[in-house]
């Protein structure tokens, strides 16, 4: 496929059309030798409920946003290497059907399909991109993923003290080693992941210890590594900005609706041939 439709005035006006509904606030798309495969909707579970967000998988990258306007205005880019990602199927839930799991070096998180095929038809076409990009390069699959972070309504209380209620005026925190939800006593320490952000991040307090536990064995030498340079993502721009929750989309009325997402005879995504 991606043989058959590279350099072609077809792709490239996909890729154009792509470029044009993020606009000023996304980054250019079009390369040498990238192919717009496919795009669709899909349910991204986000920290404080599920949002629509419209993804685009390219031969070599992976885009997604936020929903303005659908099919024609897009904001809050997010590019994401297709040589970082891994996929796990996750089982449903009574909220989310047809799930998996995003995970890369950087950010983790879960989607859900429409329906059961297009699931198929998503992890069917990311897999072989993932595939023939490491055929390419040589590269092993990625094998250390950040931890995805759990949902807001998940719990009530701090998975870590146990003790501590969340209300309006108590606010949840995420710890961005391990994900779960804590309070700000369990969570006032900030740790140097590289991986993740150049500035220091929250974690809870059991992840800063064994950080500082590693962090000591490291500087005796125990467990010297000379740090290993991916020259191939190098200065390579993860995304337009934060995914945060604050985006366009939740000024106006949620869309799609579930009843109307998971209905049979919808389809949401298509992939081009």
């Amino acid at each position: 496929m991606v043989d058959h439709l590279v350099n072609t005035e077809i792709n490239s006006q996909r890729i154009a059309s792509v470029e044009n509904c993020f606009g000023a606030s996304g980054q250019p798309l079009a390369v040498p030798g990238r192919v717009l495969l496919g795009e669709g909707i899909l349910t991204k579970e986000c920290r404080k409920k599920p949002k629509p967000r419209v993804f685009f998988l390219f031969n070599d990258i992976l885009v997604y946003g936020s929903i303005v306007i659908n099919k024609r205005k897009y904001n809050s880019q997010h590019i994401i290497p297709l040589e970082d990602v891994t996929l796990e199927t996750l089982p449903d839930t009574l909220q989310m059907k047809n799930r998996w799991m995003i995970k890369t070096s950087k950010k983790s998180f879960v989607v859900s399909a429409a329906s059961l095929t297009e699931r198929k038809e998503w992890l069917s076409h990311l897999e072989e991109c993932i595939r023939h990009l490491l055929t390419k390069t040589g590269r092993q699959p990625s094998t250390e993923h950040a931890a995805p972070w759990i949902p807001d309504k998940a719990t009530d209380i701090c998975m870590r003290c146990t003790q501590t209620k969340f209300s309006t005026l108590t606010r949840r925190h995420h710890c961005r080693k391990c994900g779960f939800v804590v309070c700000a006593d369990c969570s006032r320490q900030r740790f140097l992941m590289p991986r993740l952000s150049p500035k220091p991040l929250r974690v809870c307090s059991l992840c800063y210890r064994q950080l500082m536990a590693e962090k000591k064995k490291e500087a005796e030498g125990d467990q010297r590594q000379p740090e290993q340079i991916d020259s191939s993502m190098a200065g390579y721009e993860p995304s337009s900005g934060d995914d945060s929750d604050k985006s366009d989309d939740d000024k106006v009325e949620r869309w799609p609706a579930d009843a109307e997402f998971y209905a049979s005879e919808v389809s949401w995504s298509s992939f081009h041939s």
